[in-house]
């Protein structure tokens, strides 16, 4: 069997996969990216892009609804689903060539195919019953995930949908049951319910974005609430009866039991990474808690074997993964400057309606580590936020009391998603107090709320 050498080859095609590639031949590495269907992953195909195609769409029929509002008249306003997913489906596929012609580009060699390693530095490829080996001094893991499904829980891609047939579906269910509060959770229910649907959001734990800042949390479900969401929390799923017609389930709370009956459900609690087939019972690979164990550098107990992404665990973000791709390629590669990840700079958005964005240390976890001063600003106060019509929101920034550095920012509004990335800077910079408050911030913006948060947070500011 015919064997073709690399310096790097990349096991997944998905947004770590692909960047870390492209980044290994721009370093001067003969790299071959791997990947056994879609371009661009889950994200690219079914995921980020997608799925704001879809809450696009449904954004544009909400403010067509809501026309007289801005002194316009719209008339026989309607939804043509089929039309909406079209749109989403053509813009994955747009930018799916588009990572094709990157990777042609930047010259790394594409081979279709299922990768799986049969020694270490040894990867072989299966595609359609033929076979090819690839020899590699690096090996980057980058396989991803797929959605979490427990025992009696499990999709049918009809009653019980994943996020793949919620992108896709074929009519707007009357009654949709969405089981977890988590980022995907929330943005479907915003899409549907704006699009008319009666959605009821169902969460484990005792917030939606369990992860996220209390306040916000709190904050967003009231809002959702306001737009006819029903939000449990402590609440769980204890069955799924599939019937011709409806599906019944039962849903648990303080030990009692209640059925109720939706037109479909969505499973949006967690993802599971990919960690099957890889071969790696060939190689000193270890899997701790259904994710491969790395450390700093993204480096496996197998020299020469890496991983990144969703396939080492939580947070399972594009962005993420990205990040890791490049720390892992430029350390390969010997560059001086590459440093670790810092896991408390990783930004997180939900694109619901509102928006929710955040990076940093949450109030209560910044109070843990000592006192603190948090500054907040209100959507209300702000003219840019007035004149779009976006009211409904706030800006809160928590520094360190002591040294004034900022620790966290976390917001709810429109646009917030856009805006979050200042403080990203901020904190990567490690930037305090006197730094974002000697920034000029343009006006009439909604970013100027963030300036007033930070003024706020020492008793500065200026419009509230």
């Amino acid at each position: 069997m015919h064997e073709q050498k690399f310096d790097l080859i990349v096991v997944g095609g998905g947004p770590g996969g692909y960047v870390a590639a492209i980044r290994g031949s721009q370093l001067g590495l003969k790299t071959a990216l791997v990947e056994a269907e879609h371009l661009g992953g889950i994200c690219l195909n079914w995921g980020c892009i997608p799925t704001k195609a879809l809450l696009r769409s449904a954004e544009a029929f909400r403010t067509l609804k809501n026309a007289r509002r801005y002194g316009l008249k719209a008339a026989d306003i309607s939804v043509d689903l089929n039309e909406v997913v079209k749109r989403s489906r053509r813009i994955a596929s747009r930018l799916q060539k588009g990572v094709g012609f990157l990777l042609k580009k930047n010259a790394v060699t594409l081979i279709e195919g299922t990768g799986t390693i049969a020694a270490p530095g040894l990867l072989q490829v299966e595609k359609e019953g033929q076979s090819r080996e690839l020899r590699g001094r690096h090996i980057i893991l980058a396989t991803g995930a797929r959605p979490l499904q427990p025992g009696g829980l499990e999709s049918d891609g009809q009653q019980v949908w994943t996020y793949k047939e919620a992108m896709t579906p074929d009519q707007i269910p009357q009654r949709l049951l969405v089981i977890g509060a988590g980022a995907i959770g929330l943005e479907f229910a915003s899409f549907y319910n704006d699009l008319g649907t009666e959605v009821t959001v169902v969460e484990a734990l005792s917030q939606i974005l369990p992860a996220g800042d209390t306040e916000i949390s709190t904050l967003l479900t009231r809002e959702l609430q306001r737009k006819g969401i029903a939000i449990r929390t402590d609440c769980r799923v204890q069955t799924i009866d599939r019937q011709p017609d409806a599906v019944t389930v039962g849903i648990n709370s303080q030990g009692e039991t209640e059925q109720f009956s939706f037109d479909r459900v969505l499973l949006a609690i967690g993802v599971v990474g990919n960690v099957e087939n890889l071969g790696l019972e060939n190689t000193k690979v270890q899997v701790e808690r259904g994710v491969i164990r790395v450390n700093q550098w993204l480096q496996t107990d197998e020299p020469g074997i890496y991983a990144i992404g969703d396939v080492t665990g939580a947070p399972c973000l594009a962005h993420k993964a990205s990040h890791e791709g490049v720390i892992c390629v430029e350390k390969i590669a010997g560059v001086k400057t590459v440093r670790p990840l810092k896991r408390e700079q990783i930004p997180y958005c939900t694109y619901s309606h509102p928006q929710v964005a955040n990076v940093g240390l949450t109030e209560a976890q910044a109070r843990e580590r000592g006192p603190v001063r948090v500054g907040k600003f209100p959507f209300t106060a702000n003219g840019k936020a007035i004149a779009l019509g976006e009211t409904e929101g706030l800006i809160k920034t928590v520094f360190d009391a002591d040294s004034g550095r900022l620790l966290g920012a976390h917001m709810i509004g429109a646009e917030v998603t856009e805006m979050l990335q200042g403080f990203g800077i901020a904190l990567n910079l490690e930037a305090g107090e006197q730094e974002l408050s000697h920034t000029i911030f343009a006006h009439p913006t909604l970013s100027e709320m963030m300036h007033e948060s930070v003024l706020a947070a020492f008793e500065k500011a200026i419009h509230i």
